[in-house]
């Protein structure tokens, strides 16, 4: 894991220094849920992400954009009469290869790091800590588009991020963190 952070903050080193950067902020919702085998009864719900990036050309097409963003995953389970909410909070590191496809429109894909702050689960007015219960790394993948709005720092992106890793820490369960995350993107500073 060590090597992985060293190789991204070398390459980001590189980037920066060699190419066109920008920075900036990002925010918006979250339709998260679990996948797997063992997810069947397991819906969709609504949270929200929020947080920041910085995103280095690369070449004529390419960049790299690693961010930091705090986002609200999970699900609920409907049962008649009682409800439960799954609360998943992740500090989220996505390294994001950028491709622009026309000017303004890229796609992009690439992993995401996730660390949890926080496990529960809510049913009523009872709250229960799960955190022993679920591992608190998540490997995820995502794939997804973006465009910036011309003569603007304005922007909109699209993610969809598949996880990697099971959610429980015995491993027997086949569950895994699904997210579709729609944002607005804002560029606070760009320059060479």
């Amino acid at each position: 894991m060590k090597r992985i952070f060293l190789l991204l903050a070398f390459a980001g080193t590189f980037a920066a220094a060699n190419a066109q950067t920008k920075i900036g902020l990002k925010g918006g919702l979250n339709v998260a849920d679990w996948g797997g085998e063992d997810a069947d009864n397991i819906d969709a719900k609504i949270g929200f992400h929020v947080g920041g990036y910085a995103n280095f050309k690369v070449g004529n097409k390419f960049s790299i954009q690693p961010e930091l963003t705090y986002s609200t995953q999970g699900g609920k389970i409907d049962r008649p009469g009682d409800d439960t909410k799954i609360r998943f909070n992740y500090i989220n590191i996505p390294v994001m290869v950028k491709y622009e496809l026309i000017q303004g429109l890229n796609a992009q894909f690439g992993p995401q790091f996730g660390f949890a702050v926080s496990r529960k689960t809510k049913t009523g007015d009872v709250t229960v800590d799960v955190n022993d219960a679920y591992k608190g790394f998540d490997l995820g993948l995502g794939i997804g588009a973006s465009y910036e709005f011309p003569s603007t720092p304005v922007g909109i992106d699209a993610r969809y991020i598949f996880g990697l890793s099971r959610l429980d820490d015995d491993g027997d369960a086949k569950l895994f963190n699904r997210v579709f995350q729609l944002g607005i993107t804002y560029t606070l500073w760009s320059g060479k």
